[in-house]
């Protein structure tokens, strides 16, 4: 279900493409991912900050490729947004001393420094390729191509995020919820 609500404003964007042209795609791109943000908050009383990135991002590009009737900006935003993610993966461990992979799964795995920073740079470098990918649609093929390039990077992230994930389960192992949570009742492992 969180999949699927995750990739919602994609499929939205791409289904009103196609029964439309861009600018409907846009606004219906906005509409969705204000409704995902909405969604989020009502199921869990917290809105990730990621999302809340993407979302003001979507909201920002989008309202001036409606505004200047521009599809450039609505066009080019992936890029940003994966080169932000990108950069957002090198730079974490010089900022908080853990890298973002790390602070976002360190609690269900435990694993060595080492595999900690393959994993983070792992992502990084392919946050870095899908946005040179999204440059090269953005500005040398068709709108439409463009368009079919940006719906099949979704998928291509999730089979990268379960190669990731089968490579980690090689180099970690799971951290018992008790454990995690901090359980005084279950013993510490020595």
């Amino acid at each position: 279900m969180q999949v699927l609500l995750d990739f919602l404003p994609v499929i939205a964007f791409y289904a009103a493409f196609k029964l439309a042209d861009i600018y409907v795609a846009t606004a219906v791109l906005m509409v969705v991912a204000v409704l995902q943000l909405l969604v989020q908050w009502l199921r869990t009383r917290t809105v990730s900050r990621m999302l809340v990135m993407v979302t003001v991002l979507g909201l920002v590009f989008g309202g001036l490729t409606l505004w200047i009737h521009d599809d450039r900006f609505i066009v080019w935003k992936p890029t940003i947004v994966y080169a932000l993610f990108g950069t957002g993966m090198l730079v974490s461990p010089y900022l908080g001393g853990r890298n973002l992979l790390q602070s976002l799964f360190g609690e269900q795995l435990r694993t060595d420094a080492r595999t900690w920073r393959i994993a983070n740079l792992s992502w990084a470098l392919m946050w870095f390729a899908i946005a040179a990918g999204n440059a090269v649609f953005a500005t040398r093929f068709s709108r439409e191509a463009w368009v079919n390039w940006h719906t099949a990077i979704t998928p291509l992230v999730m089979v990268f995020g379960g190669i990731q994930a089968f490579w980690l389960a090689r180099h970690a192992e799971l951290v018992e919820p008790a454990e995690a949570a901090g359980d005084p009742a279950r013993p510490k492992d020595p």
